[in-house]
Order: C-alpha cells, then structure tokens, then sequence
C-alpha cells in the first residue's frame, strides 16, 4: 500500500492563509470573499482579502492544521478578530482553498467612543 507524502510546509502554510483570508472577509458579517495570502516567516502569513459587501481586509493570521486566527484592519479602519477552518487542494503548482470562519470587529473608529458626549447646554434662563 502506498501511503501519502507527509504534508508540505507549503500545504499547511496554504491552508492557515486560506483561512486567515477567509476570517478577514467574515470579520464582523456574514459575507462571502476571496483573499490571497503570502508567508512572512513560518507560521504565519500576510493576507489580503475582499468580501461580497466590498470591503477590502488586510492582516495577519497563522494556525495548526485546518484551524486558523488572524487579526486584520479594513478600508475603513475598523481593526477585527476571528478564527476558522479551512481546506485546500493542489491545483497546478498551488494549492486552493477555502474557509469559513467568524469574527468580531475589536476597533470602529466610526463608533463614538463612550463617555464623550457632549454635555448638555442649560435650559432658557439657567445659570450654567
């Protein structure tokens, strides 16, 4: 019986891209996108993704098998968190994957921030 080659960093750093790419388009919603990933250094890699709703992400994720994390930054500024799973296959001389995943947004400089309203003016013929 032949058994299959032991996996290739190149395959688990594929499959931690995919879904570090995958967690930076859910972050927040429920979408769907795509996104490519590129290794830094082992065990982690740079991701840049773009979901249905337009929203262009970038970040950094990494994992241990199917399983990834990643933490990323969109157009708009808001900074989210997420984890998933995902799976790839070769396809010529990569490897093709997908992922899903959930996230939360961590940051939204859009939000007003709390305990920062304005305080309120006094009444017609109040002393302030």
């Amino acid at each position: 019986m032949i058994s299959p080659p032991p996996p290739r960093p190149f395959a688990r750093t594929a499959v931690r891209v995919l879904s570090a790419a995958a967690l930076l388009t859910l972050t927040g919603c429920a979408s769907v996108g795509v996104g490519i990933g590129v290794p830094i250094f082992p065990g982690v890699s740079l991701g840049v993704g773009v979901g249905s709703g337009g929203h262009v992400n970038v970040g950094v994720g990494t994992g241990i098998g199917p399983v990834g994390v990643g933490v990323g930054v969109n157009q708009h500024g808001q900074v989210g968190a997420g984890v998933g799973v995902g799976a790839s296959v070769p396809v010529g001389g990569a490897r093709v994957g997908a992922g899903v995943g959930t996230g939360t947004v961590l940051h939204d400089p859009r939000q007003a921030r709390r305990g920062t309203a304005p305080a309120p003016r006094p009444a017609a013929g109040e002393q302030s």
